[in-house]
C-alpha cells in the first residue's frame, strides 16, 4: 500500500512538472509573439520622430488678430480661416463683401 502511495506521489509530481514546463514554454512563446507585434518607444522616438505629447486646438486664442486689406481699409478679423479666405478672393468680391458687412450696403 505504501508503494502505491509513493507511485501516485511520483506520478502527480511528474504531471505537475510537465504542466509547469509547458506553461513556461507557452509564456515565453506569447512574450515573443507580443515583442514581434509591438514597437518600442526608442524606435518611435529615434527613427520616426513621433512626439510623446499632443496639444489641443479646441480653444483658439480669441485675442489673436488677422488684418485684411479691403477697399483700402484695414479690417481686423479674429478668425484666421476667414482672413485667409478673404485674402484669396479677387478685389471685386472683397469690395462687395466689405460694402455688405462693413459699409451697410445691402444692394
Amino acid at each position: 500500500m505504501e508503494t502505491y502511495k509513493e507511485h501516485i506521489e511520483y506520478t502527480f509530481n511528474a504531471f505537475c512538472r510537465v504542466v509547469i514546463r509547458y506553461a513556461a514554454i507557452n509564456a515565453w512563446r506569447d512574450r515573443d509573439k507580443r515583442r514581434q507585434r509591438e514597437i518600442s518607444f526608442e524606435y518611435l522616438t529615434e527613427e520616426k520622430f513621433y512626439p510623446f505629447s499632443t496639444s489641443d486646438t479646441y480653444f483658439i486664442d480669441p485675442y489673436k488678430q488677422y488684418p485684411v486689406m479691403m477697399c483700402d481699409q484695414r479690417v481686423i478679423l479674429t478668425n484666421g480661416n476667414l482672413a485667409a479666405a478673404l485674402s484669396s478672393l479677387p478685389e471685386k468680391k472683397k469690395e462687395i463683401i466689405y460694402l455688405y458687412f462693413f459699409g451697410r450696403y445691402t444692394q
